[in-house]
């Protein structure tokens, strides 16, 4: 993705506001009337922290940070917002990852999976928006053959970013789309190949049996292919995109992940238990239905959104 735009961190905080409201309100409660930092406490926020679903784990992870601080006695609520929120950045410090197919091979192959309405199609519509701004030559493929609704979205994004469209009737074969996709990507120059699937989980191993042979013919086309492969998750599901995560990540592997509709949850803090959960980085967040609102993941700006903080100086 391009460098955020001036604002973003405006955006983000914005995006945040229900999980920022929420969590401001657990820790105004939890930390009242100057009442010393003791155990008692330090268990009250350990359990905000879970409520908010950042985990146990990585509660119990950031509490124990927290608890390190040495507040003096007129220690305010603002106090207590900038320590949690760099607990919070510790944890997830190194979960950042970098997505720019523009400095790899070409052309690029970009698989996006996970389950349908999670918001595959539209994070791939924005990608598309940015590389064309950036002048790439992309091409977007509607492997969600299963789904004529689907296929519609994406030829609008795709006429929208000003980049080109392959699809092909309803129940065509996905492998054979993708051969087809990166055989013309490759004789005719295409910089980045933009590849949706089907994302149907009530008939897991059929999707994945999918998935797989997909990879497979891309494979045959470009060894090396797909070159990212991006799990997009719903913060709105909470804790079930652990579960997606974790079946993804074991059956097909990813090699990044893309959080989607964090400004439609109070419960943003999911994003840190599948930060750790994952064995791959958080690349990609996003915050609105705007182009510009899915960016690069910043593990620091996003702690201190999340509790409400104003942006970090640099």
């Amino acid at each position: 993705m391009s460098e955020p735009k001036r604002g973003w961190f405006a955006r983000l905080t914005e995006g945040l506001t229900k999980s920022s409201k929420q969590m401001g309100e657990q820790i105004a409660q939890v930390f009242v009337a100057k009442e010393p930092l003791d155990q008692a406490k330090l268990d009250e926020l350990e359990e905000m922290l879970i409520e908010a679903d950042l985990g146990p784990h990585s509660a119990a992870r950031i509490t124990a940070r927290f608890s390190e601080e040495k507040f003096g006695k007129d220690v305010d609520e603002a106090d207590i917002r900038e320590a949690l929120s760099v607990a919070i950045g510790e944890e997830l410090s190194t979960r950042e990852g970098t997505f720019d197919p523009l400095s790899g091979p070409k052309p690029y192959v970009v698989l996006f999976i996970g389950v349908n309405g999670s918001g595959k199609t539209t994070t791939l519509g924005k990608i598309a928006t940015d590389l064309t701004r950036r002048g790439a030559k992309v091409l977007v493929v509607a492997g969600d053959t299963f789904r004529a609704a689907a296929v519609e979205q994406l030829k609008v994004w795709a006429e929208r970013a000003g980049a080109d469209f392959l699809g092909r009737p309803t129940g065509s074969d996905a492998a054979g789309l993708a051969f087809d996709a990166v055989q013309k990507a490759k004789d005719e120059g295409y910089d980045v190949v933009l590849f949706d699937t089907a994302g149907r989980l009530q008939n897991k191993q059929g999707l994945m049996d999918e998935l797989h042979k997909i990879i497979r013919v891309l494979k045959k086309v470009d060894p090396d292919a797909p070159h990212e492969t991006l799990l997009v998750l719903d913060a709105t599901v909470g804790r079930n995109a652990l579960a997606q995560e974790n079946i993804f990540g074991n059956q097909i592997g990813v090699s990044g992940i893309v959080m989607t509709k964090l400004d439609g949850t109070a419960r943003g803090g999911v994003l840190v238990p599948v930060a750790q959960a994952s064995d791959s980085p958080i690349k990609l967040i996003g915050v609105g239905e705007g182009v510009d609102d899915l960016q690069p993941f910043n593990a620091r700006a996003f702690a201190r959104s999340l509790v409400g903080l104003a942006e970090p100086i640099r």
